[in-house]
C-alpha cells in the first residue's frame, strides 16, 4: 500500500532508509521466484512463472512486489547496487531464459489477460535494462551461469522461441553487452559461447528467412563488438570460427528480397561491421611516394588526422565482398555508405583501402551491373575523392574511361561522364589528364559517328526512352568536350586535328546540345575568328523564320565572341553585317498588329528580343573599330537598316503626311519612354514597339547598345498578360534582360535600357559615337503615323525631333553628324514638313537644320 500511495504521489513520500527497503523488497521478489522456480522441469517452471506475474488472485503480491522493484530501480545509483547484491539479476535472467526458451501455448483471451501480459512484460523488461546496465549486475550474472545459455539460445532456437520475447530478450542482451566486464569476457570464452553461437547461426542461415537470422545474429555480433575495448578476445573467437563468411552468408540471404530498406537489424549490423574494420592490434600504414600528377594543394602528409584508422582489412573485406555479389539496391547503397563513414573517420582510410584491397577501382569493374541509384551514389563517391581530399586517383579513372568506352549501360556511362564533367570543372589539370589518357579523343569519336547518325536520321524518330537516354549521352559528352577545350589550347587542336567542325554544325539544330556546341566554337575561335565566324554567320543566315530561338542562342554566341577586338575584322570579312540585316529583312511583318502568317505565334516581345540582339550585334562589331565604322557608312548599311526596321511592321507606310494638327501640350521623348511601359498608360502596342526600336537606335548612336551593365535586369514580380500568351516562369540565361522563349511573353518594361526613372537621359549632351544611327531615326521619323492615331503620332513625332536636336547641341556632336550626312538624311526624309510651315515638325526640324548648317552644309543640300 505504501508503494502505492509512493508511485501515485510522484516519489513525494520519503521512506527513512530506501536502501534497506530496496534490499528487502528486492530479496522478497527473488525468493518468491526461486521457491516457484526450483526443483521443476523447464517447462513446468515457465508455466509456473506465468501464473506467479499474473496481476490478480494469489499472485496478486507478487506482481506488486515487482512494481515496487521497478519503481526502485529507477530512484538511484546506490538504491540500485543495493537491489544487485540481493541475487535478483540472476533470477530475472532464469525468468528471461524461460520466457524466451519455452513458448507457452495460446490461451483463450477474455478481454483483459493480453493486456495485462503485455504490462507484466514490460515491467518486468525494465527492470532488466534498467539493472543490466551496471557493471555489478552483470557480474553477477556470471556465478547463475545463465547468460552464455540465452545467448546461444537466441542463435540456436530463433525459429523455435516464443515469439513475443524475441525483441525484449535481444533488448536486454544489447544491453548486457554494453556493460561487459573482463571477468564476463573471461566466462563467454571460457563457456566457447562465441564460437557455438556461430556455428549454430550457420545451420539457421541456410533455413530461416534472412531477417530473423539477421535479428539473432545481430545479438552476438553486439557481444563482440562491445567487448573490443577490454579485451580481443571474443573477436579472435568470432574470426576463428568463420564469423565473417557467416555474415557474408547472412548479408547475401536479402540479394532479391523485397522491403528490406526498413530491416533495422540489417542496418545494425553492416554499423557493426563498419566498426569492425577499426578493430585490429596493428596501425595499418602506406606509402607517400606518389608518382602521377596532383592538384597544386594536395599534400599526402597533410591527411593524416586524429580519427578512427582501419585496421580490420578482413571485416572490410566482408563489406566489399557484398558490394560485389549483390545487386541489391538498398544492400548496396549502405556499403558505400558505410565506406563514406569510414572515410569521414579519416581521409587517410581512403589510402589505407585503396592501396590494399582497392575497393572502389574493384566496384568499377561492376557498377554497371547495379540499380541507376547505386551508381548515382557510387560516382558521388569517386567525386568526393577529387573534391573533398583534393586527391586525384588515376588507377581508378582509367577504368571509368573505359567503362565510357564501352558503354554497355548508357545511363551509367551518362552518370560516369557527369562525375567526370565535376572534376574537369574543378581544376584545368584535369583537361590535360583526360587529354593524355584518351578520353578527349574518345569522346570526339564517339560524337562524329553520332553526328553522321544525327544526318543521316533527320526527320525519323526513335522509340522515346532510346531517344532521351542518347539525347542525354550526346548532350553529356559535349559538354564534356566544352569544359575539356575552355581554356585549353592544347585540346582545341585536338579537337579541330579530328575534324570535328564540320560535324558541331550538326548539333547546333537541337536546342539541347547547342549550348554546349557553342561553347565548343567559341574555343575554337580562339584558334581561327574566320572559321568560328563563318559558321555562326552561315546558321544565321540559313536558319528559318520559325528557328527564333536558335536566332538568338547564335546572336549571344556572337555578341560574347565580339568582345575581342580581334574578332572584329573576321566578323567583317565574314560578311556579318550582311548577314544580320538579312536577319531583318526577313522578319518583314514581324511587328504587325495584329500579327500575320508565321509570326503569330510568336509573342511580339520575342521578336523585339531578336531586333534587340541583331542591333547589339552590330553595335559591338561597331565598336572602337574604324575600319568596320568606315565600310559600314560607306556601303550604305544604315540606310539597308533603316529600310529594314521601317519594314517591320509597327512603322508606318511613308506616303503623304497627315493634315497638320495643333498640339498644345506636348510631351518629351523621355516621357514617351516612361509612358510606353506603364501599364495604367494605354498605347496601342505598335506605338510601343517604335518607341523600343528607337531607343535601342539612340543607344546605338551614343556607343551603349553592346554594354550589358546599361540593362535593367528583369523583375520577376512584373508580371502582365500580353495580348496572345500569358507570360511563364521567368528563368533565363542574362542577369540584365531575360528574354523568355516563344509563347512566355515579357511585359514590354522588362525592355528598358535604364535603371532608374531619375537616371535616364544623363547623357543627352554626350558624343555620338554612330551618327549613322541618328540618321536612321530620321529616315524613320516620317513612318511615325498610323491612321486612326493622328494626334499621338504627330506628338510622338515632336518629342523625337526634340530629341535629336539635344543630340547636336555640343559642336563636338554637330561636327560628326554633318560628316555623317545628317543633313542630306534631313532634306530628303522631311521635305514635306520642310514646305509646309503649318506642320508641327517644321520649326524644330528646322532649329536642327540650322543647328548642322552652322557647323557645315554641303552644296547639294543648300540647293
Amino acid at each position: 500500500l505504501g508503494f502505492q500511495a509512493w508511485e501515485v504521489s510522484a516519489g513525494v513520500i520519503v521512506f527513512p532508509n530506501i536502501q534497506l527497503l530496496a534490499s528487502e523488497v528486492s530479496k522478497l521478489l527473488t525468493k518468491e521466484i526461486e521457491k516457484n522456480l526450483n526443483g521443476k522441469p523447464a517447462e513446468e517452471a515457465r508455466l509456473a512463472l506465468d501464473q506467479l506475474l499474473q496481476q490478480k488472485g494469489e499472485a496478486k503480491d507478487v506482481h506488486l512486489l515487482l512494481k515496487s522493484v521497478y519503481v526502485l530501480s529507477q530512484t538511484d545509483l546506490r538504491t540500485m547496487w543495493t537491489m544487485i547484491g540481493s541475487g535478483l539479476p540472476a533470477a530475472l535472467m532464469q525468468c528471461l531464459y524461460l520466457f524466451f526458451t519455452f513458448p507457452l501455448k495460446e490461451k483463450s483471451h477474455d478481454g483483459g489477460t493480453s493486456e495485462d501480459d503485455t504490462q507484466t512484460q514490460e515491467i518486468l523488461v525494465k527492470v532488466m535494462l534498467n539493472m543490466y546496465k551496471e557493471e555489478q549486475a552483470v557480474e553477477e550474472l556470471l556465478a547463475a551461469d545463465k547468460l552464455q545459455s540465452l545467448i546461444i539460445a537466441t542463435a540456436s532456437l530463433w525459429d523455435q522461441c516464443s515469439h513475443s520475447w524475441k525483441v525484449p530478450t535481444g533488448r536486454v542482451l544489447k544491453t548486457i553487452s554494453k556493460a561487459q566486464t573482463k571477468n564476463s569476457i573471461v566466462y563467454l570464452q571460457a563457456a566457447d559461447c562465441i564460437k557455438i553461437a556461430a556455428q549454430n547461426l550457420f545451420k539457421l542461415a541456410d533455413t530461416l528467412p534472412a531477417c530473423d537470422v539477421c535479428e539473432a545474429a545481430s545479438i552476438v555480433l553486439c557481444f563482440v563488438k562491445d567487448s573490443y575495448p577490454i579485451s580481443s578476445a571474443l573477436l579472435i573467437e568470432f574470426e576463428n570460427n568463420g564469423g565473417y563468411q557467416l555474415l557474408l552468408k547472412i548479408l547475401l540471404r536479402y540479394q532479391g528480397l523485397e522491403q528490406n530498406e526498413g530491416d533495422p537489424c540489417l542496418d545494425e549490423i553492416l554499423d557493426m561491421l563498419t566498426c569492425l574494420t577499426t578493430c585490429g592490434k596493428t596501425e595499418l600504414k602506406v606509402s607517400g611516394n606518389i608518382v602521377h600528377p596532383q592538384l597544386p594543394h594536395f599534400d599526402f602528409e597533410r591527411t593524416w588526422s586524429s580519427g578512427m584508422t582501419v585496421k580490420n582489412l578482413q571485416a572490410f573485406q566482408v563489406l566489399q565482398s557484398i558490394f560485389q555479389k549483390s545487386n541489391d539496391q538498398h544492400l548496396c547503397r549502405r556499403i558505400l555508405a558505410a565506406i563514406c563513414t569510414i572515410w569521414a573517420w579519416n581521409t587517410m582510410n581512403f589510402f589505407v583501402l585503396e592501396w590494399t584491397l582497392q575497393p572502389i577501382s574493384q566496384f568499377t569493374d561492376v557498377i554497371h551491373l547495379k540499380p541507376h541509384p547505386v551508381q548515382v551514389q557510387f560516382f558521388r563517391l569517386v567525386e568526393s575523392i577529387v573534391l573533398e581530399l583534393s586527391y586525384v586517383p588515376h588507377e581508378i579513372l582509367k577504368k571509368v574511361q573505359h567503362l565510357i568506352k564501352e558503354n554497355t549501360v548508357p545511363f551509367c556511362t551518362l552518370t560516369a561522364l557527369r562525375c567526370l564533367l565535376s572534376m574537369t570543372e574543378k581544376d584545368v589539370l584535369f583537361s590535360d589528364i583526360f587529354r593524355d589518357s584518351g578520353l578527349l579523343g574518345l569522346l570526339l569519336a564517339y560524337l562524329r559517328k553520332q553526328a553522321k547518325i544525327l544526318r543521316k536520321s533527320a526527320g525519323t524518330h526513335l522509340p522515346d526512352l532510346e531517344e532521351g537516354i542518347e539525347k542525354e549521352l550526346n548532350a553529356m559528352m559535349l559538354k564534356m568536350v566544352a569544359a575539356l577545350t575552355a581554356g585549353s589550347v592544347r585540346n582545341t587542336v585536338v579537337l579541330k586535328d579530328y575534324g570535328m567542325v564540320p560535324y558541331l554544325k550538326i548539333f547546333l539544330d537541337d536546342e539541347c546540345y547547342r549550348s554546349a556546341t557553342l561553347s565548343i566554337l567559341e574555343q575554337l575561335s580562339v584558334l581561327n575568328y574566320e572559321e568560328y565566324m563563318s559558321i555562326i554567320i552561315g546558321a544565321l543566315c540559313s536558319s528559318t523564320q520559325g528557328e527564333l530561338h536558335l536566332k538568338l542562342d547564335l546572336l549571344k554566341s556572337l555578341l560574347r565572341i565580339l568582345e575581342s577586338p580581334k574578332s572584329h575584322s573576321a566578323f567583317r570579312t565574314c560578311s556579318g553585317f550582311h548577314g544580320l540585316l538579312s536577319l531583318l529583312s526577313d522578319m518583314e511583318g514581324a511587328l504587325q498588329d495584329p500579327p500575320s502568317g508565321l509570326w503569330s505565334a510568336v509573342g511580339q516581345n520575342c521578336i523585339l528580343e531578336l531586333v534587340f540582339y541583331i542591333l547589339k550585334g552590330i553595335t559591338a562589331a561597331l565598336h572602337l573599330d574604324f575600319v568596320n565604322s568606315n565600310f559600314f557608312q560607306r556601303n550604305g548599311l544604315f540606310e539597308k537598316m533603316a529600310e529594314d526596321l521601317g519594314s517591320l511592321g509597327c512603322f508606318g507606310t511613308q506616303g503623304e503626311w497627315q493634315i497638320p494638327l495643333s498640339l498644345e501640350n506636348t510631351r518629351t521623348f523621355e516621357e514617351f519612354l516612361d509612358a510606353a511601359f506603364c501599364i495604367s498608360e494605354p498605347f496601342p502596342m505598335w506605338l510601343k514597339n517604335c518607341i523600343q526600336i528607337l531607343n535601342f537606335l539612340d543607344h546605338m548612336a551614343k556607343g551603349t547598345l553592346h554594354q550589358e551593365n546599361y540593362f535593367k535586369e528583369r523583375r520577376p514580380e512584373i508580371r502582365e498578360t500580353s495580348r496572345d500568351v500569358q507570360e511563364g516562369p521567368q528563368a533565363q540565361e542574362e542577369h540584365f534582360i531575360a528574354f523568355q522563349r516563344p509563347g512566355n511573353k515579357l511585359p514590354i518594361s522588362a525592355y528598358r535600357l535604364w535603371g532608374n526613372p531619375e537616371d535616364k537621359w544623363e547623357m543627352k549632351d554626350c558624343s555620338i559615337v554612330h551618327p549613322g544611327a541618328v540618321c536612321v531615326m530620321v529616315r524613320l521619323l516620317p513612318k511615325l503615323y498610323k491612321e486612326g492615331h493622328a494626334q499621338l503620332s504627330q506628338e510622338i513625332q515632336c518629342a523625337l525631333v526634340d530629341h535629336i536636336l539635344s543630340l547636336v547641341k555640343s559642336e563636338k556632336s554637330r561636327q560628326v553628324m554633318c560628316g555623317s550626312g545628317l543633313l542630306s538624311t534631313i532634306i530628303t526624309s522631311c521635305q514635306d514638313a520642310f514646305c509646309n510651315q503649318n506642320h508641327p515638325l517644321h520649326v524644330p526640324l528646322t532649329r536642327v537644320f540650322e543647328k548642322l548648317a552652322s557647323q557645315a552644309i554641303e552644296p547639294d543640300v543648300l540647293r
